[in-house]
């Protein structure tokens, strides 16, 4: 597996993709990939890290994933990958069955947590819900618990900065 080999598949693929706050999209999986690095996991997580918008996103196809990686990745980037008309629960359900999921899609919303500092009130309002409801339970027990309560309060705080309650 050849992480260099990924992340430029995962910036050609993502294109011309911007994030809310304008940044380049291909960014995002490069900082999740690092944040799993710096947490001591291998490559497997870090690849799926690289991959984990990719069929939800962009026209890659799965194909292309196994190609570059293996089936636990390819696995791994399916349980994260949110379909139509998916169901919440049952989503958070399978994603916690798969470390290599739990962990990538919990550096994920540690990253998007901090970006979405940068965000309107209406989305950090959306963001902080759905973190209450979804992500502090997953989170716990993990190397990501305290990272993520401490981004989650700055982010309420923002929202205090900014007026807005929630």
């Amino acid at each position: 597996m050849n992480l260099e080999k990924i992340k430029e598949y995962v910036k050609i693929k993502h294109g011309k993709q911007r994030r809310k706050q304008g940044t380049p999209y291909y960014l995002h999986p490069y900082a999740v990939a690092e944040i799993l690095k710096n947490k001591g996991f291998d490559e497997e997580y870090q690849a799926t890290g690289l991959l984990h918008d990719i069929l939800e996103d962009t026209n890659g196809k799965q194909e292309e994933i196994l190609s570059l990686s293996n089936n636990k990745v390819l696995q791994a980037v399916l349980l994260v990958t949110k379909e139509n008309d998916y169901n919440m629960q049952d989503y958070i359900t399978r994603i916690e069955k798969n470390d290599i999921a739990k962990m990538v899609k919990l550096a994920d919303r540690y990253h998007n947590l901090k970006e979405s500092l940068l965000t309107k009130p209406s989305f950090k309002k959306k963001y902080i819900k759905e973190t209450e409801k979804w992500y502090i339970k997953m989170a716990e027990g993990t190397c990501f618990e305290e990272d993520i309560k401490k981004v989650f309060e700055n982010l309420k705080n923002s929202l205090e900065k900014d007026g807005s309650i929630l």
